[in-house]
């Protein structure tokens, strides 16, 4: 009998297995659904990114960053709204998006600055207006200290970057037990799920955008490259960092970010001398979705204004 039952078990686990088991998706298929022109694929460094590059060629371009798990996508409203005017470059980080994998497999704040470095030389951009959300904003500031030549104005949504309840400077942040099984499933209501708190309004997370996630997240090499820049990350003090930023800097906060919540501006304005900090009422972590024109007149308020 409870050898019955054990075959039972068995049986039950393998087809949850199956049905949970979410493969990779074909690069072809996704690049030609998620990438149709203006997309390009230029390599730096043995990285074969993917961006978007649009707007006249006079004037400083505005570069846009995006956060962890997400892709270029998230900015096309604001590039639509941006490119009369200014030159807008659009990126999947490595390791996201169709952007893929980094063949070295260093996904260190380090490794990026020279990538970004290179792939503006790549473009003959020499300075640019720098804006970074959540990961990509930890990313920005990363590269506006190091490289001060290249960044003229510096626009952080909600940053990443300061230790918060369960994480530590200097230690690797570790990978939980359930990311574990990230490369071998990825059911949709799991997604969803994560994605929710983002959005103050939980609406604007539709069916064709999570949809966009998830095809992200399933192109060839991009969840175990998530895991992989999770094993590495090791969160440092930013103060030092920050402080060496000489660029002018917008801090933009959506008043209901339950992602990095708006209280943790102060960090940043305690540091950044040379800031100013909005913050946008009924909005989450990614107010460039959420509302597109209301989120990015400051930015450009702040862009407009010269330099002193």
């Amino acid at each position: 009998m409870l050898g019955w039952i054990g075959v039972g078990l068995g049986v039950a686990l393998i087809g949850a297995l199956w049905w949970l088991w979410t493969p990779d998706k074909p690069r072809a298929a996704l690049e030609a659904l998620h990438a149709p022109p203006p997309s390009q694929f230029v390599t730096v460094e043995a990285v074969r990114f993917h961006l978007r590059d649009t707007g006249p060629r006079d004037g400083t371009p505005v570069v846009l960053l995006h956060g962890f798990g997400s892709s270029l996508h998230i900015w096309e409203d604001w590039a639509r709204l941006m490119e009369a005017e200014r030159r807008v470059i659009r990126l999947d980080l490595p390791g996201f998006g169709l952007t893929g994998a980094d063949p070295t497999g260093d996904y260190s704040d380090e490794r990026f600055i020279a990538l970004l470095a290179g792939l503006l030389d790549r473009l003959g951009v020499t300075q640019v207006d720098l804006i970074g959300t959540s990961m990509g904003g930890r990313l920005a500031w990363r590269f506006a200290a190091a490289r001060p030549d290249r960044v003229a104005k510096l626009v952080l949504m909600a940053p990443d970057g300061f230790a918060s309840a369960g994480f530590e400077y200097g230690k690797p942040s570790g990978v939980p037990l359930a990311m574990r099984a990230l490369p071998y499933t990825l059911p949709m209501a799991l997604l969803r799920g994560g994605l929710e708190p983002a959005y103050a309004d939980k609406a604007m997370l539709t069916n064709p955008v999570a949809e966009r996630y998830r095809d992200m997240m399933l192109a060839p090499g991009v969840r175990h490259a998530i895991l992989d820049r999770m094993r590495a990350h090791v969160l440092v003090p930013p103060e030092p960092f920050l402080r060496g930023i000489r660029a002018p800097v917008l801090l933009l906060w959506g008043a209901q970010d339950r992602m990095v919540p708006a209280p943790h501006a102060a960090d940043y304005a305690r540091e950044l001398p040379n800031s100013r900090t909005v913050t946008l009422p009924d909005l989450g972590h990614v107010p460039m979705e959420e509302d597109p024109a209301r989120s990015l007149a400051p930015v450009l308020e702040f862009l407009r204004e010269p330099r002193l």
